[in-house]
């Protein structure tokens, strides 16, 4: 009898089917030699604090740094504490009874470093010595899971994998754990959680929040012109070169411009210019256009990926690579030819000619390739999944596609000394950019030459503003998360980085919920904001290198050097373990920038507790309670006095200077609303109905 692990229960019931195994029992299925069950994701974990005999956050513990990490069933919150979960318990009791009476294992967990860490953790704590096999695959259907079984791969040869993966878990757990608890020590109050992927993301939030909100916009001024176009009906706008910031010298080059007549033509440059396929879409790429365009989280196209991936429609989704092999490549014309029958791209494939090989390069695939299609027809797919499973169709048509060639004419010419340009475009070939019609429109201009004299019909002059970068959307922070460690000076630690950024496909969605979570930051329509709370912790940690994403570029350097077995796991985790201890003590010296002073008034919520006046926050001093009033509320910082009468007779005064989301300056009370939440009145009477709670 062989047994078949699953990294999820629908995983299962594709391969079980398969083999054979047809028979349904309690946590599997059997038959035909095999039986086939499964996980739901990590079952075991290294065990927390309380394991090893430490309870509770108390400065004299930390750091942490278990010897040999416990490993145990995954656990569950409850109101009595952390409990091992039953159905994980009970799911790996049945698991370790198939291991028992097999004679090998088959591991089909997610092929890669947390599918391996999901099979090696279950396999290390049931105590199995069964020897196993790795089932390595890239899609789930037919006959990809046919061709894996037939080619099974030795279990050890993916031991280095195992290793990295462990080595990853443990350091994390250190060092987030420590971290997490040194922190909020040094806060006295509330809970406060630091990790080293999810806190460089945070840094990169508040940072950009800081630049939008600290940026200083500058007036401009450009000069425009008009002349003749290809015919008396067509005018062509040619636009200065500069932009003045002088207002008074701007105006003066306008009237010079003005009481020109002609304006010359100086070099006029034609060339043609090619605008290569873009390359089939990774997962981090998939979440990234997904938002901008449609405004899904990171999270939910994850989701819906995964669901595509489990009904056989989709390759891996998990992916880090954007190309395919030759072998791969190969099947692509039946691929495209399949959606002849499909009415919303049969036009399109039908114009296709021999697909292009930009996506196609052995060498830059890990684990697992680029997202494809299979050759499985949808059936009921939500409107959801549709528009994500279209989008991947939609990016294979465009990968496959020619290339888009256009003729581009840039012409300068002069006036009253004053620069000016144009550029023309005509698309010679559209390729690629016909599959959604986003070839830009065409400007055409007339056949000028250099000393081309052309008359002024009319001159204009417009004033603009600088603008800030935009704060964050999901999808410049996942771009920021993938290119993280770009400007980074040292060259190994550049390199490292440079094909995984922070975070992994895998896990950058769950990273950006994290920091929901924790309360860290919002979502104020697309962008993302941070709270008080996360820009409270950005102004401890910033310049400490848990918030430095050059700390992540180290670790994944040294893990790649784990897989390739160019250094021991051991050697690793001394160098974590120093770290840890390092991070630990500089967090806990980190109470000065908590400092407090208490007071006589009573917490509005537990009225028992005395709230405790700190430099971002007001919190009530009783552990069970810890209520807050956060001191800033629409970018307007509230004096001691302010929060006093706040807390002492439920509201303020009239206070100035707060900012709505839009940037107005306005003028409002601030009250509690029934559940303590602080909310605006304002001090008009028409607008006493249109109170606004605080986001």
């Amino acid at each position: 009898m062989k047994t078949i692990i699953a990294e999820k229960p629908s995983v299962a019931r594709e391969i079980a089917q398969i083999v054979g195994a047809t028979k349904r029992e309690t946590g599997y299925l059997t038959g035909n030699g095999y039986h086939v069950t499964w996980a739901f994701g990590h079952l075991v974990t290294p065990a927390l604090p309380d394991e090893y005999g430490f309870k509770g956050f108390h400065r004299d513990n930390l750091p942490i740094i278990p010897p040999v990490f416990t490993l145990i069933p995954r656990q569950v919150k409850t109101a009595n504490g952390y409990t091992p979960d039953s159905d994980v318990v009970a799911q790996i009791k049945i698991i370790a009874q198939l291991f028992r009476e097999s004679e090998k294992i088959i591991v089909a967990t997610d092929a890669g470093r947390e599918g391996e860490l999901i099979f090696r953790y279950l396999y290390e704590y049931i105590g199995c010595a069964t020897p196993f096999d790795r089932l390595w695959i890239n899609s789930l259907t037919d006959k990809a899971i046919r061709e894996g079984l037939n080619n099974l791969k030795s279990g050890n040869r993916y031991d280095r994998l195992y290793y990295a993966a462990k080595a990853r878990s443990e350091a994390d757990w250190l060092v987030g754990l420590n971290a997490t608890q040194a922190i909020t020590i040094a806060a006295g109050r509330g809970t406060y959680s630091l990790g080293r992927v999810q806190t460089p993301t945070l840094a990169m939030v508040c940072a950009r929040y800081w630049e939008n909100k600290q940026f200083v916009s500058e007036t401009f001024w450009q000069l425009h012109v008009s002349t003749d176009g290809r015919d008396k009906d067509e005018v062509v706008k040619l636009s200065s070169v500069e932009k003045w910031k002088d207002k008074q010298y701007a105006e003066g080059c306008f009237q010079a411009v003005k009481s020109s007549n002609t304006i010359t033509v100086t070099k006029v440059e034609r060339k043609e210019t090619t605008e290569e396929t873009p390359l089939l879409y990774d997962l981090t790429t998939l979440q990234k256009e997904a938002n901008s365009k449609h405004g899904f989280s990171a999270d939910k196209t994850l989701s819906i990926v995964q669901k595509l991936y489990e009904a056989k429609l989709i390759t891996y989704p998990r992916t880090g690579s954007r190309y395919i092999p030759e072998d791969v490549f190969a099947e692509i014309p039946a691929l495209l030819l399949m959606l002849k029958g499909n009415s919303a791209w049969k036009n399109h494939v039908s114009r296709l000619q021999e697909p292009t090989r930009r996506s196609v390069n052995d060498s830059k695939i890990t684990d697992h390739h680029a997202l494809l299609i299979t050759g499985v027809k949808p059936i009921n797919l939500s409107s959801d999944e549709a528009l994500i499973y279209n989008m991947i169709i939609g990016r294979m048509l465009e990968a496959f596609s020619d290339k888009c060639v256009k003729d581009v004419t840039s012409v300068s010419a002069l006036c009253a000394d004053i620069a000016f340009t144009i550029k023309g475009t005509v698309i010679k070939q559209k390729g690629w950019r016909a599959i959604y019609g986003e070839e830009k429109e065409e400007i055409v201009l007339p056949e000028w030459k250099e000393g081309d004299t052309l008359p002024i019909k009319a001159c204009s002059i417009t004033e603009g503003q600088t603008k800030p970068k935009p704060m964050h959307t999901e999808a410049t922070l996942l771009a920021a998360m993938e290119t993280a460690g770009k400007d980074t000076e040292d060259e190994e630690l550049r390199q490292s980085m440079k094909e995984c950024g922070i975070g992994t496909p895998a896990t950058r969605a769950s990273i950006i919920e994290t920091l929901f979570q924790r309360e860290y930051m919002v979502r104020q329509k697309k962008s993302l904001v941070p709270t008080e709370k996360g820009l409270a912790m950005y102004s401890v940690v910033k310049d400490m290198r848990i918030a430095n994403v050059e700390m992540t570029g180290e670790w994944e350097l040294s893990l790649a050097n784990i897989e390739s077995g160019e250094i021991q796991a051991d050697s690793f985790r001394a160098g974590i373990e120093a770290y840890t201890t390092q991070i630990t003590t500089e967090l806990l010296t980190c109470d000065k920038l908590f400092t407090h002073k208490g007071t006589e008034c009573l917490c509005p919520k537990c009225e028992t507790g005395s709230m405790q006046f700190f430099s971002k926050v007001v919190r009530c001093d009783n552990p069970s309670c810890g209520f807050p009033v956060f001191r800033q509320i629409a970018g307007k910082t509230l004096t001691d006095q302010e929060l006093l009468d706040l807390l002492s007779y439920g509201k303020t005064g009239v206070i100035k200077g707060f900012n709505s989301k839009q940037g107005k300056a306005f003028s409002a009370i601030i009250t509690f609303d029934e559940e303590l939440k602080t909310k605006f009145i304002f001090p008009d009477s028409k607008k006493n109905d249109k109170n606004k709670k605080r986001n």
